[in-house]
């Protein structure tokens, strides 16, 4: 059985392409989408939903190739393409009554919350992101030795076949790694959480490593796009993640800079996972961007 968001509905609608989402719903007021991230599921926002439930209509979707969504085989690029994803959350907004929604992604989730801010500017209100910087410039920022934090990046571009191979044959000891080494407080997952996440990344091995191959493909063609022609997010933007530009080298908020002018970069102290180990400071997060 699918672990759910207490106290929200747990309904499936259209995305794109004839794909199904499965999502959690709940809450009243202005509209707010959260996107999930790796090896996660919706249940992710359990804590910040709940916070932020009694102001907004809270919309927390699987991504495509994730949860309880549709899966569909990576027969191109473009079916995992960050552009067809964010096209999967503008019409399942739509399917709600939603033009306009403001939008928060995590990790995979923020990928394709930036891919919809620059598509879709006309509809998302504001935009926040934890934790990634964009496609393009994660691949610039890993070199070197210190590359190897981002491991799982290299091999699930490979070619189909060897990395769906090795994943799916030790699922719960990769995706539970990334659990325990990104995690500062790993009391703050409980068991049953933890298990879910396992459970439903080993369901998806296949999918997921089509998202993560997009990523290293066409997902940069698309950033690199926009990069030529100049294209900025319009909307207000909040950035809050780990400080990997000293870990890494970089300059995180300037990165950051030249994609949103409209920016609140903000540093944690909680790890990767932090919608689950500092709600608190999530959610007061998405509240000041809301007020912008």
């Amino acid at each position: 059985m699918t672990l759910t968001i207490p106290g929200f509905d747990h309904i499936r609608l259209p995305g794109a392409d004839g794909v199904e989402l499965a999502a959690a719903v709940g809450g009243s007021g202005s509209p707010l989408v959260l996107l999930h991230g790796f090896p996660q599921t919706h249940l992710m926002w359990r804590h910040v939903a709940e916070r932020l439930a009694d102001e907004h209509t809270v919309i927390c979707p699987d991504l495509r190739g994730y949860g309880a969504s549709d899966k569909p085989a990576a027969t191109d690029p473009d079916v995992y393409a960050k552009r067809t994803m964010a096209a999967d959350v503008v019409t399942l907004a739509a399917a709600l009554g939603h033009e306009r929604f403001a939008l928060v992604g995590h990790d995979r989730g923020a990928l394709v919350a930036f891919r919809a801010g620059l598509d879709h500017p006309e509809t998302i209100t504001h935009l926040g992101i934890l934790d990634i910087v964009p496609t393009l410039d994660m691949w610039n920022v890993l070199h070197g030795a210190s590359a190897a934090v981002g491991y799982h990046l290299f091999l699930m571009a490979q070619p189909p076949g060897l990395p769906e191979a090795m994943i799916a044959g030790s699922a719960d000891a990769f995706f539970g790694s990334f659990l325990d080494a990104w995690a500062n407080d790993p009391t703050t997952m409980p068991e049953d959480v933890r298990v879910e996440y396992l459970r439903a990344s080993a369901a998806a091995v296949t999918s997921i490593v089509g998202d993560y191959r997009a990523s290293a493909d066409i997902d940069v063609m698309h950033d690199q796009a926009d990069l030529d022609a100049g294209s900025q997010l319009a909307m207000p933007v909040t950035v809050v993640q780990q400080d990997w530009g000293t870990q890494l080298g970089y300059d995180a908020a300037g990165v950051w800079k030249a994609w949103a002018p409209d920016l609140d970069h903000r540093l944690t102290r909680a790890g990767h996972f932090m919608a689950e180990e500092a709600p608190d400071e999530i959610a007061a997060a998405i509240r000041g961007l809301l007020a912008r």
